[in-house]
């Protein structure tokens, strides 16, 4: 029977592979649970000084800080968070097709882009496109730490200071729930006055110790390392949760299949059965 014997081999074949998506999938799982925690313990700080930052961009110091100023945009930056690893699912692809769809709008706007990637995935992908990437972080494995990024930050920071830049953004995957996870983009520089909190709305204004330009250069930078590690922990957080459901659509496939595949071979099987039989009965008839 060569036809059993190779649906045999398929079938342990197909086992194997989803003995491998079921580990993934249960190693996705414990992964997730402590990277949303790492996530929603940052998301309080990330929000604050976001507020207070959005209410400087509206209140009127005696130090307007370059980072509160909008310009007119020739050349704009863009940090790009993406997973240093894959198989998971459509998580990468639909943020690489957003920032894509961006790009495309500021080209056809005659606006350069310069990009920073985060992120293995995002920078293979990217060097193989017409986008100007200045600058790259990846391999920072399931707990990053803001040191690892700091550099792709200051190259961003110091490119806006020096006027190369007039606007900067983030692009990563903002984390909805374990079985959604959506592209976002979002303006970091200069700080939109706004999107401030409905409950917070009015007129703001601080007392500055020691003075205005030395807070106000410390606490913005804060901001921005601030909002770029939030989209890295977020993203991490999206992808164990897209890696866990890839794995486990992957593990109940490869039950279907392997099904299918038994039926197949059972066929095959009876018929080979049906044949041996009747070819005993048709030399038994002839002796």
């Amino acid at each position: 029977m060569a036809v059993g014997k190779e649906i045999r081999t398929k079938i342990a074949s197909i086992k194997n592979t989803q003995k491998i998506t079921r580990a993934m999938e249960m190693v996705a799982a414990s992964k997730m649970r402590k990277t949303k925690d790492r996530m929603q313990a940052t998301r309080p700080y990330s929000k604050k000084i976001g507020q207070i930052i959005k209410h400087l961009a509206q209140a009127n110091p005696e130090y307007k800080h370059p980072y509160l100023i909008a310009r007119d945009v020739k050349r704009v930056g863009v940090i790009l968070i993406s997973s240093d690893r894959g198989l998971c699912g459509g998580l990468n692809s639909n943020l690489f097709r957003k920032t894509l769809a961006q790009l495309s709008l500021w080209h056809n706007a005659n606006i350069e882009v310069d990009v920073c990637t985060i992120g293995t995935k995002a920078f293979g992908f990217f060097s193989n496109h017409k986008v100007n990437l200045i600058g790259q972080a990846s391999k920072l494995g399931d707990t990053p730490h803001l040191n690892d990024i700091v550099g792709v930050i200051k190259l961003m920071l110091d490119a806006y200071e020096e006027g190369k830049i007039d606007q900067l953004y983030v692009v990563s995957n903002e984390f909805v729930n374990t079985m959604t996870q959506r592209p976002a983009v979002e303006q970091l520089l200069p700080v939109v006055a706004s999107e401030l909190d409905e409950n917070l709305n009015g007129h703001w204004d601080y007392i500055y110790e020691p003075d205005a330009k030395e807070v106000l250069d410390h606490l913005l930078t804060r901001f921005i390392e601030s909002k770029v590690y939030q989209g890295l922990v977020e993203n991490n957080a999206c992808e164990q949760a897209a890696r866990m459901v890839a794995m486990k659509s992957a593990s109940d496939n490869a039950g279907n299949l392997i099904g299918e595949l038994q039926l197949i071979y059972n066929k095959a099987r009876q018929a080979a059965i049906t044949q041996e039989i009747s070819e005993i009965v048709a030399g038994a008839s002839a002796v």
